[in-house]
């Protein structure tokens, strides 16, 4: 009886996702958490934006938009709610990451994080991207801010202030079957430009990029586990 009742809730899940998502990404979906029952297996869909979304520049009241100086930084980073370390601004800020994000009354509400240059996105992996674009990351929006589009709207200032720093745009990547992710980003006017192939096979991770990849000279480098530094999290 259990058994026939767990088969039900896993059809009805299967059924809401395919509504949602489509039954080729079901299908997807599941081929790929098949294939990493038999080794850690991932597909990143590498994406990039130029233009700025006029839909996602208009700021909501009663929130204030900035770039985030090191001590107010510093002085989030004491409460774990906000996701934010002092390691990890001992990594990010000196390398010349910068914050930009949004307060509500005072409190940090949302941010993303922005890289210049090469940037360590998991243990052992760096990634790469070519000069005059910048590589978002870490975003993270509090639970009590939720629903005001404030991540597409600090990406897209965020992508304003680059251009006309003299950037090019903005790159970054999404897990292939986040589909939610890669909806909201095809939304504020990310492109696809290719993905790269992760697998770790006997400890050891190898990283491919298929040659749309090329043009933004987008890649993984892979390094040993123990001496990488991890600045994502």
């Amino acid at each position: 009886m259990r058994c026939m009742e767990r088969l039900l809730q896993i059809w009805r899940q299967l059924q809401k996702k395919a509504r949602r998502h489509g039954i080729a990404n079901v299908f997807y979906a599941i081929a790929l958490r098949a294939i990493n029952t038999v080794v850690p297996f991932k597909v990143l869909r590498a994406v990039y934006v130029e233009e700025p979304h006029p839909d996602f520049l208009e700021l909501p009241a009663p929130y204030t938009g900035t770039w985030f100086t090191p001590a107010a930084l510093r002085a989030w980073a004491q409460d774990s709610a906000t996701e934010l370390s002092e390691a990890f601004l001992d990594r990010a800020l000196p390398k010349g990451d910068e914050c930009y994000g949004f307060t509500h009354e005072g409190a940090l509400a949302a941010y993303g994080w922005y890289a210049p240059g090469a940037t360590p996105v998991a243990p052992g992996l760096v990634l790469h991207f070519a000069p005059g674009y910048v590589y978002m990351y870490k975003g993270f929006t509090h639970d009590r801010h939720r629903g005001k589009r404030l991540h597409a709207i600090g990406m897209t200032r965020a992508l304003q202030h680059y251009r006309s720093s003299g950037f090019k745009g903005v790159v970054s990547y999404v897990e292939s079957s986040n589909f939610d992710s890669l909806k909201s980003c095809a939304r504020m006017g990310y492109r696809e430009f290719g993905s790269i192939y992760l697998v770790e096979i006997a400890g050891r991770q190898f990283a491919f990029s298929s040659p749309g990849c090329a043009r933004f000279g987008f890649r993984l480098e892979c390094q040993a586990k123990d001496k990488a530094v991890f600045a994502a999290q």
